[in-house]
Parts: structure tokens; sequence; C-alpha cells
């Protein structure tokens, strides 16, 4: 038992012990990032579940089980979670400036997914990329232009 104990002790403490951070481990943050953003005005719309499989897919280069799996997992994850920054310090570990940048366009592309965007989806968004080191002007160029991307398939 003591040397469980200390096996334990040893992975905390130890930074290339630690196997939370792993791929795997980026990708469930993610999703529950984006779980996060569909949840925030009550339950997630049937076109925010359709856009969230279709992100978690092309993403992460999943198939359908495997992206039910990953999607079940972050939704468990999310739902414990007391703050963003639980995501935001695992994605900041593991992807680089680009793919934070993708993130935080798969944040709006679900924010626009039911063609309303609410202040607290715009709050939790503009929130995120602060934590995820994406610049204002950024949030705000990918906000339009998903946004001006959803506009012709709505007319």
């Amino acid at each position: 038992m003591l040397d469980g104990l200390r096996q334990f002790i040893a992975d905390v403490v130890s930074p290339h012990g630690n196997r939370a951070f792993d791929d795997a481990g980026y990708r469930l943050a993610a999703t529950a990032l984006l779980i996060h953003v569909i949840s925030l005005d009550g339950e997630p719309s049937a076109a925010e579940k359709r856009k969230l499989h279709s992100l978690i897919e092309s993403h992460f280069g999943l198939d359908r089980g495997a992206a039910d799996q990953l999607i079940a997992s972050a939704t468990l994850v999310e739902g414990e979670a007391v703050d963003l920054y639980h995501f935001t310090s695992v994605i900041m570990r593991e992807v680089d400036e680009p793919g934070r940048i993708r993130i935080v366009e798969m944040m709006w592309e679900l924010v626009y997914a039911d063609g309303q965007v609410s202040e607290f989806e715009d709050n939790v968004v503009w929130r995120a990329a602060d934590l995820l080191a994406v610049s204002s002007r950024d949030r705000i160029e990918l906000k339009h232009r998903v946004a001006a991307a959803r506009q012709p398939s709505e007319s």
C-alpha cells in the first residue's frame, strides 16, 4: 500500500509522469470546452449536437463511434469542472497557436450553429480565447468570418 502511495505521489509530482495531458487529454479538454459552449443556454439543440459531432469527427479524424465516446467522456468532465481554466490550461500546454485559434473558431461555429448568439456564449468565447492566448483581433475576426460564412446558407 505504501508503494502505491509513493508511486501516486511520484506520478503527480513528476512532470514526465503525468499522462493526463497527452493527446487524448487535449482532445478531451477541447471537446469539454466545446460542450460547455453549447450547454450555456440550456439543453443543446439538435443543430448544435450535429455541428459538435461534425467538428469533433473532422478536427480529430475520428469515426462516429470514437466521436460519441469522446463526447460522452467530455460531457462528464465538463459537468464536474468549476471553471474554463481546467480545460484551457491543458490546451495551452499541448496545442500550438494555430491549433488554439482553430479551437476558438470551432467555438464560434458552435455558437452560430443554432442561429442565435447569446450574450453568455459571446462572453464564454471571449474568456476562453483570452485564456488560450488568442488575441482579441483574432477572436473578433474569427467571429465575423464564421458569421459571414453562415449568412448565405440562411438566406
